[in-house]
């Protein structure tokens, strides 16, 4: 192999190293929750093409491909409710990219020198009214995951626990519209059926519908 790539150098033949490359890295925006950001790119074949990144970063600095430290920007909460266990908690929000209401499961984004798990009780607590009782559950499930990577670095930790209390909208922002729902296997497979519902959510849905145990799998 080696005597191959020096015969194609002595040749004059360029050599690709079959790698994406980022040369260079331009804010476009400077918000307090969301940015845009330029990257000046080279694909694998040496053409040269920008590319364009959303983020949760106030900086380049901060971004995840510069820092490359997967550390999480929200939490999201799968909880149950009820004597039971037999509900799951969710959300019926307005979101402005759509127009339109979306189901998914309580969340939001981490303060700073907050963890993930006090922001879960937090966000719990502000976005439904109801108190959090957090499980203890082997990281893997909860270490933080990319959303849409194409588009963004974003990624969130999930965590898992029991809902208690009444729900309420007493603690919600101007800026928020949120209908807290209560749903049962019933209601979560008409959900699925007829409803807008976040990715991440409908997959934990399908198997809140189809376990007996929905947090079984957190034993094993």
């Amino acid at each position: 192999m080696k005597q191959i790539f020096a015969l194609l150098i002595s040749s004059g033949i360029r050599i690709l190293n079959f790698m994406n490359k980022i040369e260079h890295i331009r804010q476009d925006t400077h918000n307090r929750f969301l940015n845009y950001f330029t990257l000046d790119a080279v694909t694998k074949s040496g053409r040269r093409k920008e590319y364009y990144l959303s983020s949760r970063a106030e900086s380049v600095e901060e971004l995840k491909l510069v820092t490359r430290e997967n550390t999480p920007d929200g939490v999201t909460i799968y909880a149950l409710y009820g004597e039971k266990k037999d509900r799951v908690v969710l959300v019926r929000q307005y979101r402005y990219p759509i127009g339109d209401y979306v189901y998914e499961f309580p969340s939001g984004i981490i303060d700073a020198n907050e963890s993930y798990r006090e922001a879960a009780v937090r966000e719990m607590r502000e976005e439904t009214g109801l108190v959090l009782t957090l499980l203890d559950a082997d990281p893997l499930f909860e270490l933080p995951r990319f959303q849409t990577i194409g588009m963004t670095d974003e990624s969130c930790a999930i965590v898992y626990g029991y809902a208690a209390g009444e729900p309420t909208n007493a603690f919600e922002e101007d800026t928020e519209d949120i209908e807290v729902v209560l749903a049962d296997r019933e209601e979560v497979r008409r959900i699925l059926r007829e409803e807008l519902v976040s990715a991440n959510c409908a997959h934990h849905l399908v198997h809140f519908i189809a376990d007996e145990e929905p947090f079984g799998f957190l034993e094993n």
